[in-house]
């Protein structure tokens, strides 16, 4: 009987969704690796203005087709390497 409720509770346990962010590439000299810039909005804890708020992050690039200066959004997923815990889905708009 345990055994019937310990499975009925992972196949009914839905994985959650995974965060997306879109931000612009600020490196690309890694093989497969983009460092991926991300702005982000956040009020000031005291002053309650908005401030700009930058997080690098690093992405998987399967084929190394993003360039510096690339809107792309990326998407959360296994770790891949101890810094890099995102991927590229899609790029928005090329560099001009």
């Amino acid at each position: 009987m345990a055994e019937e409720t310990t499975q009925a509770s992972d196949a009914g346990t839905p994985r959650a969704a995974r965060k997306v962010r879109e931000g612009t590439v600020v490196s690309n000299k890694m093989d497969k690796t983009a460092v991926v810039a991300v702005v982000s909005r956040a009020p000031h804890a005291r002053y309650n203005k908005m401030v700009l708020r930058t997080t690098k992050l690093q992405a998987h690039d399967e084929t190394n087709d993003v360039n510096i200066g690339d809107k792309v959004r990326v998407m959360e997923t296994r770790p891949m390497s101890k810094n890099k815990r995102w991927r590229i889905t899609e790029v928005l708009e090329r560099a001009k």
